[in-house]
């Protein structure tokens, strides 16, 4: 009698021990902005399995590819408030103006400026962490993806000379920086949401996107490209962010195994991502676009007159003294 008994209080502590177990096991949801496959899928895929390991399944990511949950300003805004968990994006400047600072253009001039620039504890970096967490947004790692391009469904005109009007109408992002620097560079901004950025230039409404870089133009435009021009409008960075509420609940354990996949993730991402610019520069002229690459001078150049006529306006958007502050620090 004592034996059964003694087996029936081991059984019921294992069955209440594995039940906290499974109550303790977590499912976050990630969201990203490119399909299912390209290399950020990829990556997120690889950064799932290795927290699944590292917590021996305690915390499972459940990845939603193609902003299946959303366009990644509603996504960053469901996240804040917790109702998505995480997601690796562009920052999205509609809740925070400052937050336009990530793709100010022109602050870097190459990969090197860059990682230093955008890389753990650069100027970027920090303020970015520091924005994400007025909005109770957790930012675990920074994610480089390339130097912004304009792509065309026809040929250039002057692409070298920004003071050349183009007499090209081009799709820009609703976001005044891109707007501001269409227009420094000689061609007609007009602001027209991604959704219908495809349709737009297929149906002749504009020639050409600016706003994203070789990689985002293969995925997304590379059937209406007839022309790449790599100008380095922009540094693209997209983050890795979480609720911050979300992450404050993790066992510290879970905490810790989360955090150090996501600087995993980050370092990774920093050596391959100035190889997967090349190589998706060659993908666009394998699928028939001609390159036209500008020589030293002319990017300087281009620079200079986006650096003169730009900064200014946008420093005056998200408060000159700050922006100002900001871009002294990235340039020291």
């Amino acid at each position: 009698m004592h034996n059964s008994l003694t087996k029936n209080l081991a059984l019921a502590l294992s069955l209440s021990l594995g039940a906290v177990a499974v109550a303790e096991a977590a499912t976050l949801k990630i969201s990203h902005v490119r399909p299912q496959g390209a290399i950020i899928d990829q990556e997120i895929n690889a950064f799932a399995s290795e927290v699944n390991k590292a917590t021996d399944g305690d915390l499972k990511i459940k990845i939603y590819a193609a902003s299946a949950l959303g366009d990644y300003t509603s996504v960053q805004e469901r996240i804040s408030v917790g109702a998505i968990d995480m997601a690796v994006q562009p920052a999205a400047a509609a809740a925070d103006r400052k937050m336009q600072i990530s793709s100010f253009p022109y602050i870097a001039g190459n990969w090197e400026q860059a990682r230093k620039i955008y890389g753990p504890n650069g100027a970027i970096y920090n303020t970015m962490k520091e924005l994400y967490a007025k909005q109770d947004i957790t930012m675990l790692a920074a994610y480089p993806v390339y130097f912004g391009g304009i792509a065309l469904n026809r040929e250039a005109v002057a692409a070298g000379d920004p003071n050349v009007a183009k007499g090209i109408k081009v799709r820009v992002p609703g976001i005044k920086s891109f707007q501001l620097t269409g227009d420094a560079l000689g061609y007609i901004s007009s602001p027209i949401p991604f959704s219908e950025a495809f349709t737009a230039v297929q149906t002749g409404v504009v020639d050409g996107v600016i706003g994203s870089g070789a990689e985002g133009y293969y995925a997304s435009f590379r059937d209406v490209t007839k022309t790449y021009i790599p100008i380095n409008t922009h540094f693209e960075v997209w983050y890795m962010i979480i609720n911050s509420e979300t992450l404050a609940d993790m066992d510290a354990d879970d905490r810790q195994a989360l955090q150090q996949a996501a600087l995993a993730f980050e370092a990774n991402r920093w050596e391959r991502a100035k190889s997967d610019q090349a190589a998706y520069e060659q993908k666009l002229a394998d699928n028939g676009a001609t390159i036209v690459r500008l020589t030293d001078d002319e990017l300087e150049a281009t620079a200079q007159k986006v650096r003169t006529d730009v900064w200014p306006q946008i420093l005056e958007d998200v408060g000159a003294d700050w922006g100002q502050s900001i871009l002294d620090q990235a340039a020291n």
